[in-house]
């Protein structure tokens, strides 16, 4: 490939980086994929094969935050993960994880809670929420586990305004390797004691 075509394509990556990054920050869309097709429409590019990957992304909203969100998307962030170690903690028993976001520190205002429960069926969660009047929606997504894809049942609940999303697997699924769909990279995980030690880390002083 010729270098000067090699430069374009690669500022063409960064630029789309960026724009994604923007639109997730400011418009709340919270899909890596969504952000960067999106980007591409507004910067007129038809040609899909050259987006920036989900880490490009995240990289540049990192960047983003701490240039024109440095003080309302931390406080957002710490809502967010007291919120979520609230309802891990109420959800104990489903041995609960945090995922997404909120854990990797990207979240802002307009983010969700995500966490994965284990349980004998979805049923036994359901049965948990309701008796303790707890509304919540049914839905479901499809994700990968080891190398292949499984139907995993999501009950989104609100709290205080937020929408935490539990995500219920089997309990035998706790310990196999989970993976992005799109670019294959392992899904980051913390137990409560982790989000209790990422809350004492967000609240020592600078």
């Amino acid at each position: 490939m010729p270098k000067a075509r090699k430069t374009r394509q690669n500022t063409t990556r960064e630029h789309l980086a960026y724009v994604a990054a923007r639109i997730m920050a400011e418009d709340g869309i919270q899909d890596f994929g969504a952000a960067k097709r999106k980007a591409a429409r507004q910067a007129g590019i038809a040609n899909t094969q050259n987006l920036p990957g989900n880490a490009e992304i995240e990289a540049a909203l990192r960047s983003y935050q701490a240039l024109y969100q440095s003080e309302a998307q931390p406080a957002a962030l710490k809502q967010l993960r007291q919120i979520a170690l609230h309802s891990m903690q109420l959800l104990a028993e489903f041995q609960p994880y945090l995922t997404g976001a909120v854990l990797t520190g990207t979240a802002g205002e307009h983010s969700d809670v995500n966490l994965q429960l284990f349980a004998d069926s979805c049923k036994e969660v359901e049965m948990f929420l309701l008796s303790r009047n707890l509304n919540y929606e049914v839905a479901s997504r499809r994700t990968w586990l080891g190398d292949r894809q499984v139907e995993v049942p999501v009950l989104t609940v609100d709290v205080d305004g937020v929408d935490v999303l539990l995500s219920v697997y089997d309990r035998d699924h706790e310990r196999v390797l989970q993976k992005h769909r799109a670019d294959g990279r392992t899904i980051e995980r913390a137990k409560i004691a982790d989000v209790q030690a990422l809350l004492q880390q967000d609240a020592a002083p600078t």
